[in-house]
């Protein structure tokens, strides 16, 4: 059987000799594929013409919805995906990872979207910057999704959560996307995406697939693409120096593999509970998807005096895994992806080997359950140990990915970071220590060289995610060697899909872009209180001004009796005289709020369901007994919550006193329905 890309709108096999795809434990060919004579520059200009204007006809919030509506629908096939990922060599806890955490990632992208980005097509970055001193004239930063095509190119040992932690920020971005997985495990990518293609969620043009290498797609590029790579440092160095990516500045993103470090506290010695989380950790990142992750602990950074004990524990845990084909029961380590891959592993632990000694796992002597050793890739763990840390090089320079690591002595918490700083950067470093001193210290001493540190302690080990996780919320990427990019990070990974351009101008030429009322824009007169009218009534500027209302010392004083709050700068005139600040007795700020409250609220019954928080909350000015307050109520911002039947409204409320001199900066979230009278409570 060929594999078929998806391009331009339909399935399509390639010419030429193809490629044999073959299942990692048997050996046996489950695919040919091929991606000659495609026209690369025609997917490209298929993704910028049809998928990027469907994409950016979507606001964040309905791209958000997409996602969820994909992810929900491809656990409906995790029982089809699961059966041919074992053909990766992958158990099914390996699975569970690539599979439910890549659908998983997807939905966090989903929620995050619907959450945390406005319910439009443009993000705005930052605060307005006041630019003049008449207010006349201010700057806004925007993010808008680039016009062109992410191409992704992953790697082969994650094929369906590598697609899709790349595949979710940049469609909620607005930008179209070519995958391009690595041809060992393109098969259960290619699945992936036809189950997508086949719901019809995502639009025509949003996802192509090239199952073989790119061609000439490069030569096609433009300034409005993004590439974003996992892989090789060396592959990367190629791609990201190729003359058009240099040429058009091309946006590369790359996340390589790395030489992670895993350090074991001074204190956390044998019988320390952090202890024991340390070498179950080094021995599940060794063996999870058989040591093939990039973020992979590959050098275990112990104290020198506890170097017997620390492989004295490995060599006991590392003994009970069961090596061979992921599909047999009892089985805690399946092959390589590919017969490629173990030869790759053996000549670099034989280069390894010339300044570390072999203390667990045998390359050449081995027991594999359910298979034919040499037919498939297999290798057991192997745990080496370096005796000279002060000497070697090979260990900070050469990557086995695999089932290896290398515990290595450290003398004291400084020279453990000058060992794990010698990978020349690493997506992720861990510590396990009961001291948050010593961790903080190294801590500090790892993050300019590592993307990401996970600091273990007996208190948050049961929910933590473990070394090798990344997560949606937080970065993936590393400097140096690591790549030097990012991925994920939440909607951070977005914003690699979008240009950030400052717009300058008056305060209603911004809030026109934007769709955010900006102070000193015009206000509206709404005809009626902004309270009575419906979600889709309401219109950005418009705006209630109140009445005044005298600020007593009984106010005051009752205030203090029920909230408790007896602050001497409220209660007591001769101690309040020497406050610097105040030079006088004041009202408490939060009975402000609460006053501004009762001159701004509509009493009756309408659309507004609720009050659900405030936000940048600013005492200006202090308010003293005679003072005199009113608020201005602007309708800022307007977020549809379309299923829910209401939307969210940001509205900016100034309280002024007297004099017009304002005394408190805010905006009051409120939910309102989109009908007068919402459904839910008419009688």
């Amino acid at each position: 059987m060929q594999l078929k890309s998806y391009l331009a709108g339909r399935w399509q096999s390639g010419g030429g000799r193809a490629t044999a795809l073959r299942d990692a434990s048997t050996g046996d060919v489950i695919a040919e594929t091929s991606s000659e004579g495609f026209d690369f520059r025609g997917a490209l200009e298929h993704a910028r013409g049809v998928g990027g204007p469907a994409l950016r006809a979507m606001t964040f919030h309905e791209r958000a919805a997409m996602l969820k509506a994909l992810g929900k629908r491809l656990f409906d096939f995790k029982d089809e995906f699961y059966e041919l990922s074992y053909r990766t060599g992958a158990t099914k806890t390996d699975s569970w990872i690539d599979i439910d955490g890549g659908i998983g990632t997807m939905l966090v992208f989903a929620s995050k979207g619907s959450r945390e980005l406005p319910n439009g097509r443009v993000f705005l970055d930052g605060n307005v910057e006041q630019l003049s001193k008449g207010g006349t004239f201010i700057g806004q930063h925007i993010c808008v999704p680039l016009e062109g095509a992410g191409v992704h190119i992953n790697a082969f040992n994650f094929p369906v959560w590598g697609m899709l932690e790349k595949l979710a920020p940049t469609l909620l971005a607005g930008v179209p996307v070519i995958v391009k997985p690595a041809t060992a495990t393109c098969y259960l990518t290619e699945l992936v995406v036809r189950r997508i293609v086949e719901t019809g969620l995502v639009p025509p043009g949003a996802l192509q697939l090239v199952c073989g290498s790119v061609g000439d797609l490069f030569d096609h590029l433009g300034c409005q693409d993004v590439v974003s790579f996992t892989g090789s440092a060396a592959t990367a160095a190629r791609l990201r120096t190729h003359p058009v990516v240099v040429r058009h500045s091309v946006r590369f993103i790359a996340e390589t593999d790395s030489l992670n470090s895993s350090i074991l506290g001074p204190d956390a010695g044998p019988g320390t509970p952090e202890f024991d989380l340390f070498i179950r950790e080094v021995v599940r990142e060794m063996t999870v998807k058989a040591g093939q992750k990039c973020t992979a602990i590959r050098k275990a950074l112990v104290p020198r005096n506890m170097t017997g004990e620390v492989v004295t524990a490995l060599q006991a845990l590392l003994a009970k895994t069961v090596v061979g084909d992921p599909r047999t029961e009892g089985v805690r380590m399946g092959p390589l992806a590919s017969l490629a891959q173990r030869e790759e592993v053996r000549s670099r632990v034989s280069e390894l080997r010339q300044e570390a000694e072999l203390v667990a796992g045998d390359p050449a002597h081995f027991e594999v359950s359910g298979a034919d050793r040499e037919r498939g890739a297999f290798l057991p763990p192997l745990l080496l140990l370096c005796r000279d840390s002060d000497a070697a090089r090979a260990i900070h320079s050469v990557e086995a990915f695999g089932p290896v690591s290398t515990i290595i002595g450290y003398k004291d918490v400084a020279d453990a970071i000058t060992l794990a700083r010698r990978g020349d950067g690493s997506l992720a470093g861990s510590v396990f220590t009961a001291d948050d001193t010593i961790a903080t210290e190294l801590v500090l001493g790892l993050a300019p060289w590592h993307g990401r540190v996970l600091v273990v302690n007996r208190h948050c080990a049961k929910e933590s995610t473990g070394h090798g996780s990344p997560l949606a919320h937080l970065v993936h990427g590393g400097p140096g060697r690591a790549g030097g990019g990012e991925e994920m990070g939440g909607i951070r990974g977005v914003m690699h899909y979008m240009q950030r351009t400052a717009v300058q101008g008056s305060p209603d030429t911004l809030t026109a872009v934007g769709g955010r009322w900006v102070r000193g824009a015009t206000q509206r007169e709404p005809g009626e209180h902004p309270f009575r009218k419906p979600f889709h009534d309401l219109t950005i500027g418009d705006t209630f001004n109140s009445i005044e209302r005298e600020i007593t010392v009984a106010d005051i004083e009752r205030f203090a009796d029920l909230s408790g709050d007896h602050f001497y700068a409220h209660m007591d005139d001769r101690e309040a005289a020497r406050n610097p600040l105040f030079g006088g007795r004041v009202a408490h700020g939060y009975f402000l709020i609460s006053a501004a409250a009762g001159l701004f609220v509509e009493p009756a019954y309408g659309p507004v369901l609720g009050n659900y928080g405030l936000d940048n909350l600013r005492f200006v000015k202090p308010v003293k007994p005679g003072d005199r307050i009113r608020v201005r109520l602007t309708c800022k911002e307007k977020s549809l919550r379309a299923e829910k039947g209401w939307g969210e409204v940001t509205w900016d409320t100034e309280i002024t006193n007297q004099l017009g001199e304002t005394v408190a900066t805010y905006h009051v979230l409120t939910m309102v329905s989109v009908q007068a009278v919402p459904d839910s409570v008419k009688e």
